[in-house]
């Protein structure tokens, strides 16, 4: 495998990289507006345009692209991306590894030809098989002086919206350390996680993770090209993941627990925030690389904004609701058609339980999902005032009323499949 570095595949003299970037600053991208009537597919953009900014970088490698012939991990192979990741560093350019594997490196160590069916056993062939997993990755850097970080996380964590925060905090920390995070899903202890297969092998926690620490794009390193069309060829770009759902193909590892719907999910999650995400095969030759470089390698995905979201809507977007609030029809069309907030008359009714501050769905009479956001309620005083106009609720509440149930400001409307 050849090694040529970051410049040398841009085509770049080392006088022509001598401006750095900062990491936190925000990409704009233009091509929305120039190009409006463009397909969802079949559209050419200025590649190198689009990561001439990018900064920080979240990649995830499934089960499968690491492991070798016989299901065990290729140390060669996590050689290779820990030399691409340096390069990368010796850019100014972050990593964040999301890595895959904990599992089928528990089964290589105990000899074990299938995943358990019982989850204990299931999560102590994780817990085993993280070990050996943290041990390669440490290998793999080694050579090149850099360090590892185990970061374990579940969904719990980016739900929250002060654990969303310590996220961040603790990857900026750990960079700012000069090692590389290696993080993956806490199989131990998650529950509900490891038996959703809508979850994915870790796409939507690196899209969450993409997310939490506001990085300029994800790449998904898989064991397979790109999305493929039905003539089974490579798709290079798509701009509305949406339009791209029925070039699906059924097709997930047998180690794995994702497969391809998981990663348009990701994708939607990420480019729905103003971001760019790639799906590539992993063993193709310093892919990461050629990706930094603006090549023509994987399928790409086009951020849906023109800018990115701030730090609290991401949040808002992409946690879990504690709770639902049922809307009659003028709310929603308040909200959808003229940018209004949610307030107390417009609720039919709630469910769930939670507190002031929390993330609750907007749902039409029909149980179509309008939007998400922060209620200024908790659901004991909801049910209290639902339906009811607001000079009712201050006789009702007194000092703790407040005129809008959720604010437009803290309101993010879904997204239209």
């Amino acid at each position: 495998m050849s090694t040529y570095g970051l410049r040398q595949l841009r085509g770049e003299t080392s006088n022509s990289m001598s401006t750095q970037v900062s990491i936190r600053q925000p990409i704009v991208y233009n091509f929305r507006r120039t190009m409006p009537n463009t397909p969802a597919t079949n559209f050419e953009p200025d590649r190198p345009l689009l990561v001439r900014d990018c900064k920080s970088l979240v990649v995830k490698l499934g089960t499968q692209v690491l492991s070798d012939a016989n299901h065990r991990l290729d140390d060669t192979f996590l050689a290779s991306i820990a030399r691409q990741v340096a390069a990368l560093k010796s850019q100014g350019v972050s990593v964040t590894l999301v890595s895959s594997g904990a599992t089928g490196s528990g089964l290589a160590e105990l000899g074990m030809t299938s995943r358990p069916a019982d989850l204990p056993t299931l999560q102590a062939v994780a817990a085993i098989g993280q070990r050996r997993l943290m041990d390669s990755w440490a290998n793999a850097f080694a050579p090149l002086n850099l360090k590892v970080a185990q970061v374990l996380l579940t969904r719990d964590h980016l739900d929250d919206r002060q654990r969303f925060l310590n996220v961040r905090g603790t990857m900026n920390a750990i960079h700012a350390l000069g090692a590389i995070p290696i993080v993956n899903e806490n199989d131990t202890v998650s529950t509900d996680e490891l038996v959703r297969i809508s979850f994915g092998d870790n796409d939507i926690l690196a899209a969450l993770l993409c997310q939490a620490i506001r990085a300029d794009a994800l790449v998904l390193l898989s064991v397979v090209p790109g999305v493929l069309d039905e003539n089974k060829q490579r798709v290079p770009t798509i701009r509305d993941v949406s339009a791209a759902r029925k070039l699906l193909q059924p097709t997930k590892s047998t180690l794995g627990r994702g497969g391809m719907n998981s990663k348009l999910e990701a994708a939607r999650i990420v480019t729905g925030g103003g971001e760019l995400m790639i799906i590539a095969h992993g063993r193709e030759e310093d892919v990461l690389l050629r990706f930094m470089a603006g090549q023509d390698v994987g399928t790409w995905f086009l951020p849906a904004r023109s800018q990115r979201r701030s730090g609290r809507h991401r949040w808002i977007r992409t946690a879990r609701p504690k709770g639902i609030l049922t809307i009659d029809q003028g709310a929603c069309d308040a909200i959808k058609q003229g940018g209004k907030s949610l307030l107390a008359a417009g609720i039919l009714s709630t469910s769930g339980t939670f507190s002031r501050g929390d993330v609750v769905e907007l749902r039409s009479a029909s149980g179509a999902v309008i939007a998400q956001g922060l209620s200024n309620y908790a659901s004991v005083d909801m049910d209290r005032i639902k339906g009811k106009r607001t000079v009712d609720i201050r006789e009702l509440l007194g000092s703790g009323a407040h005129d809008e149930v959720v604010h437009r400001d803290h309101l993010i409307l879904a997204e239209s499949d």
